[in-house]
């Protein structure tokens, strides 16, 4: 769906999905899409369908609309665009091309084991051996030329290596900077990146040669800055005096800089900092310097080139922190509707336990107290284990793994929840595999987990008369496996269903779920270095089947040895007890 990214600005991070025919941009609460920022008019642009293609129209705003940095008054938005509307840049991402579906008709990946493919693998190789077509030791002695454009090539490549490796800016930036020193070899240099807020550029990375005092200060020549910026060019300077476009009188002559280079960083659409280089001399040390130039056009060309690389790894790596942010400011938004409404009906609930309280103690009619605190109680339970379940899922942890009784921990579900399949008419049988014996695992995860896959089991069969929920473990000896079995006779999963049962949020239960109980299950499980299966036919009933390995490390201790894990001799192995009714 056509969506668009605020990734600069006052909303920065906020994403608007472009769900109707018309829509309209302003600083007005009643516009579709409200911008905070001051510099954006009341109505400033409308976004209308044309042809399945979105068109900008600016509504005469005061301070204009720009798309990739050029004033438009309309515009075919493509994706990928920059729409400016004040002090705010929002990324335009259009529905996928209509080629794509095109080409998805006109390939075929053939099987391996179709007639068509005679193809085998000659020669394989590494991206660090495929780097090496640029090492000029390969070369015999030959053209000079060769050689510097093959060790230009080399620079290119290991700089596109070196920005497509992080999403940090920082580190991108400093990675930049040490590459520029192997290269180039300056004595001094600095990235600068255009702050949007204050105008202005900020130093991000500074370095010096070995031999320069490092906390020597970096003068950079204002003259310089503003002739990059405003002409988008790169600059080389060896002589102030020299060159026609400096005054002599500027800043450049009383810095003592002899030689400079200085290169925009040039992105998509605009320019997001400069990269400064130079050889620094005093005032009194210029006039003693030898001749000579020790940067060439070549290095500024290179310098040009590098600074095209780095910005656009600024941006990208800009955008994915805008899209993530966005997706997180999403997330978070759904998690607070969706627990909002589950709250709202537990809290509904206990106003009407309340209620009857209330009445019943007015009325001194006990059974009205006692009926109106079960359902206080009732509710009680759903908001605890609706807590319980966002404290698992909301933080990864490594289970407390101590040596403990699999049948007994799994018992104490089935007990607890004896009461509750009562209620409901469901029949509730445990079957433990008494060749378990001790277990290293978290019993309190493994509780949680399986607690929230029995009460779903008896949930499928409330509307059954002879709902029937099995819990049963097992060993499986050749795999090292324990695996807890919760099988049910209710209502199944339809087919369509089952990739979204572990989904968050996802439930099919109607007000009484809150579609986080499978997902906890899960992560407890993947914690365990096991899974969940499931197993389900519609009108017949679900088996979950929750495995681990049985040999998880032991918890340490000081000189303490364990039984081995689960696991004895099926030679001496007793036969299973009869189901256990409860």
């Amino acid at each position: 769906m056509p969506s668009l990214f605020v990734i600069r600005g006052v909303d920065q991070g906020s994403k608007f999905e472009l769900r109707t025919p018309s829509v309209t941009l302003g600083r007005e609460p009643n516009n579709p899409i409200q911008l905070h920022d001051t510099e954006v008019s009341r109505r400033h642009v409308e976004l209308r369908l044309v042809d399945g293609r979105y068109t900008l129209v600016d509504l005469n705003s005061s301070n204009g609309t720009y798309v990739n940095g050029r004033r438009v008054e309309l515009h075919s938005l493509v994706n990928g665009d920059q729409i400016q509307l004040g002090a705010s840049l929002l990324l335009y991402t259009g529905a996928p091309d209509e080629t794509t579906g095109a080409a998805a008709q006109q390939v075929d990946i053939v099987a391996k084991a179709d007639a068509k493919d005679q193809s085998r693998i000659l020669r394989s190789m590494t991206q660090e051996e495929g780097s090496r077509i640029f090492d000029l030791a390969l070369d015999a002695p030959g053209d000079p030329w060769v050689a510097r454009v093959r060790a230009n090539l080399q620079v290119m490549y290991r700089t596109a290596l070196a920005v497509s490796r992080t999403l940090d800016i920082d580190q991108l930036l400093a990675r930049i900077m040490e590459l520029i020193f192997e290269w180039v070899e300056p004595d001094r240099g600095c990235i600068m990146l255009y702050n949007p807020d204050i105008h202005q550029l900020e130093p991000k990375v500074r370095r010096t040669r070995p031999g320069i005092r490092p906390e020597e200060r970096i003068s950079i020549s204002r003259t310089i800055l503003d002739y990059v910026i405003q002409h988008r060019e790169g600059v080389l300077t060896s002589d102030a005096q020299d060159d026609s476009r400096w005054d002599n009188a500027a800043s450049i002559m009383q810095a003592g800089i002899r030689e400079a280079i200085c290169v925009p960083m040039q992105g998509r659409y605009d320019i997001v900092g400069v990269i400064y280089i130079d050889t620094s001399l005093a005032p009194r040390q210029v006039l003693q310097a030898a001749s000579g130039s020790k940067f060439s056009a070549e290095h500024l060309k290179l310098m040009v080139a590098i600074g095209h690389q780095a910005a656009l790894a600024v941006e990208d790596t800009r955008y994915y922190s805008a899209m993530v942010q966005a997706e997180r400011l999403a997330a978070v938004g759904q998690t607070i509707a969706t627990l909002s409404h589950h709250i709202k009906n537990i809290l509904q609930g206990i106003r009407g336990g309340s209620y009857l309280i209330e009445m019943g103690l007015s009325d001194h009619d006990e059974s009205l107290t006692r009926k109106g605190w079960d359902i206080v109680e009732r509710n009680q339970t759903r908001i605890s284990t609706l807590v319980m379940d966002m404290l698992t899922f909301s933080k990864d942890r490594e289970p407390e793994l101590i040596s403990a009784d699999l049948n007994k921990t799994i018992g104490e579900v089935v007990e607890l929840m004896n009461v509750r399949a009562g209620e409901l008419g469901v029949t509730i049988e445990y079957r433990p595999d008494r060749r378990i014996e001790t277990l290293t695992f978290d019993p309190e995860g493994i509780h949680r987990a399986t607690l929230n896959v029995v009460t779903n089991a008896i949930d499928a069969c409330d509307k059954r008369e002879d709902g029937v929920v099995i819990v049963r473990t097992e060993l499986a000896q050749p795999e090292a496996l324990v695996r807890i079995i919760v099988e049910d006779n209710g209502a199944g999963i339809p087919p369509e269903e089952m990739q979204n049962i572990f989904t968050l949020f996802v439930s099919h239960k109607g007000g009484r779920g809150t579609g986080l109980g499978l997902p906890v299950s899960q992560k407890i499980l993947k914690e365990h270095g096991g899974a969940i299966l499931c197993d389900s036919t519609v009108g017949q009933g679900s088996r979950f089947t929750l495995e681990f390995p049985s040999n998880l490390p032991k918890p340490p201790g000081p000189g303490t040895t364990m039984p081995a894990v689960g696991m004895i001799d099926p030679d001496e192995m007793e036969e299973s007890e009869p189901a256990e009714q409860v």
